[in-house]
């Protein structure tokens, strides 16, 4: 499958720069995909990133760069062109930004399919807040942008509250929820021994400038430093688009002061770092433009938020499940005792940095890119349906009839995505572990592994709690069951193939086990019991070969998994009982 990409990419730093990334960073991994990405121009000469195929063809505030864009797309001919757009992608200028947006809508009257992720609505904007000269004309363009984005074959939104107001004020039935997801292929267990070690460190992280202002913060420090000596304000990020200079006009105000950092723009490896040595990030916003990826970096490295209490932001984390604290939006006082109140509770810290990394497991990169595949692999498949459907009204007489219905139907089943192919991979940082019984809080066991989706999963603990399963090891602290009470997580997430064979039966039998049943070995998702008989030789289901002879029964137990493939020799009738 061929897929284009319209976004702004790296090394640009336009909207939604990073989102792309990462986006196009788990396409790449996929080989049944070929992924082309149409970004924006650079300024001057800059070295593109190793391993993309990039096509440079739109310039931001440009109109002319809607034709450009078009051409390229025909000329490429895609199966899916994906839109990571919010209202201003390709430019500030009203006119560029409408010429932008009308895109989806002509790719699609050229055959491609097209999907579009927006990240915002014009109707969770506070344009006065934002500083835009005519507010009502631009919500009228902006009403006629969406109607023209909804045409196109799908669209994708990442708070439920968006999808309800594009069904009910639009009448739209083609928009999903997903998730926005975090900026990495597995999040880090947060260090919390680099945390009020030796101060406590306070991050603002982002694009300043416009709804979201310093000021708030550095007042509401006053109170802070005031009540905690030891804390420091760590400013990260550069200026917005709109507000050049601001930056560097608030940091002029407190230089030699050393309760005030300013970073200045942050390059994505020293984004861990930054993180990980944070003891809480802060969001003082005056409004919002949807999902927030600064909440998504600090889950993360479980991170404990504090936010103004903005309804995109509420939805946001009900929605995900994240530890955040909300202030009266404005209210210095208010979010100044909010930061005293969890500077000097490190049980809170704790417990809202744990709750975000588990938010983060369920919501890694490579998930949110499985899921984008497999609705596009889905519509896919459906479109071959349709034309089947129309063949089989052609004669039977007609000679082309069966070959084109046999070539569609190749082509329809082809894949373009593996499953196994989207987990997470080592990303370098391992915690502290936590040993083989499952006891202690310290972390969990990952050695430098990446955590495996369909390791986890949810299922009855030892001691008859619930929570979720990782590699053997349940989120309460205690082992997961696995077959039995006594079973030990796997120590690594590759999966044995269980061989039933004579002389497997004749051991267990010596060792005092009933004849007809031996323990075949222990899969991370439970206890597979094989046995002898007599019946029939052939395919079962499931994807299980059998033959031999005798009764046997197989019994498996597992939570979320559905897949599973084994081998046995004998003969006889199978059954299948699965709990």
């Amino acid at each position: 499958m061929r897929i284009c990409l319209v976004t702004a990419f790296p090394p640009s730093r336009g909207g939604l720069t990073e989102y792309g990334f990462h986006i196009a960073r788990e396409l790449q991994r996929s080989p049944f995909l070929s992924l082309t990405i149409l970004a924006d121009e650079l300024p001057g000469k800059q070295a593109e990133l190793d391993g993309f195929s990039v096509i440079r063809c739109w310039s931001f505030d440009d109109p002319r760069s809607l034709g450009r864009l078009w051409r390229q797309i025909r000329e490429l001919s895609p199966d899916v062109v994906w839109f990571n757009l919010i209202f201003s992608t390709f430019g500030r200028n009203p006119l560029a930004a409408f010429c932008g947006l009308t895109l989806p809508l002509l790719t699609r009257l050229t055959g491609c399919y097209t999907h579009v992720t927006l990240h915002h609505l014009m109707e969770g904007v506070d344009l006065e807040d934002a500083g835009v000269r005519f507010p009502k004309l631009y919500r009228t363009a902006g009403t006629l942008a969406t109607r023209i984005l909804l045409k196109s074959n799908s669209v994708s939104v990442l708070i439920p509250a968006y999808r309800k107001v594009l069904m009910e004020k639009y009448g739209s039935r083609n928009v999903h929820v997903r998730p926005h997801g975090i900026f990495s292929q597995c999040p880090e267990y947060p260090d919390f021994s680099r945390r009020g070690n030796p101060v406590q460190r306070i991050l603002a992280f982002g694009k300043w400038g416009t709804y979201k202002r310093l000021e708030p913060i550095i007042e509401a420090f006053g109170a802070v430093a005031a009540r905690l000596p030891d804390a420091r304000l760590v400013i990260a990020g550069g200026n917005h688009p709109s507000t050049p200079g601001y930056v560097e006009s608030v940091a002029k105000q407190f230089e030699g002061d050393p309760r005030f950092e300013f970073t200045g723009y942050v390059a994505e490896e020293l984004i861990p770092d930054l993180f990980q040595s944070a003891s809480l990030a802060v969001m003082p916003y005056s409004s919002a433009t949807g999902s927030s990826g600064v909440a998504h970096i600090a889950s993360t490295y479980g991170v404990p938020i504090i936010s103004a209490d903005i309804g995109d932001f509420r939805d946001m984390a009900q929605e995900e499940g994240l530890a955040m604290e909300f202030y009266e939006a404005g209210n210095t006082q208010d979010l100044a005792g909010r930061l005293i109140g969890l500077l000097e509770s490190p049980e809170q810290q704790r417990k809202m940095a744990e709750q975000n990394f588990s938010a983060a497991l369920r919501m890694t990169m490579p998930q949110i890119a499985y899921r984008y595949l497999r609705h596009f692999d889905r519509e896919r498949k459906t479109r071959m349906l349709k034309l089947i459907a129309r063949l089989r009204k052609l004669p039977v007489w007609l000679p082309s009839r069966a070959f084109l219905n046999s070539a569609i139907t190749r082509s329809s089943v082809a894949p373009i995505y593996r499953r196994n192919l989207f987990q997470p991979s080592s990303n370098g940082h391992g915690p502290k572990s936590v040993d083989s019984n499952g006891s202690g809080t310290s972390g969990v066991e990952r050695s430098g592994l990446g955590v495996d989706r369909d390791l986890v999963s949810a299922g009855r603990n030892s001691n008859g709690g619930t929570g979720l399963l990782w590699n053997g090891i349940s989120s309460t602290g205690t082992e997961g069951e696995s077959g039995n009470d006594n079973a030990t997580g796997p120590s690594s997430t590759a999966l044995p193939t269980p061989v039933h064979t004579a002389a497997n039966e004749e051991a267990n039998q010596s060792e005092g086990q009933p004849a007809g049943i031996t323990k075949g070995p222990v899969f991370p998702f439970g206890l597979v019991e094989n046995g002898n008989g007599k019946g029939h030789g052939g395919n079962g289901k499931n994807g299980a070969r059998r033959s031999g002879s005798g009764n046997d029964t197989d019994r498996i137990r597992f939570g979320e998994h559905r897949s599973y493939h084994f081998h046995r020799s004998g003969s006889g009738n199978d059954t299948d009982r699965r709990e």
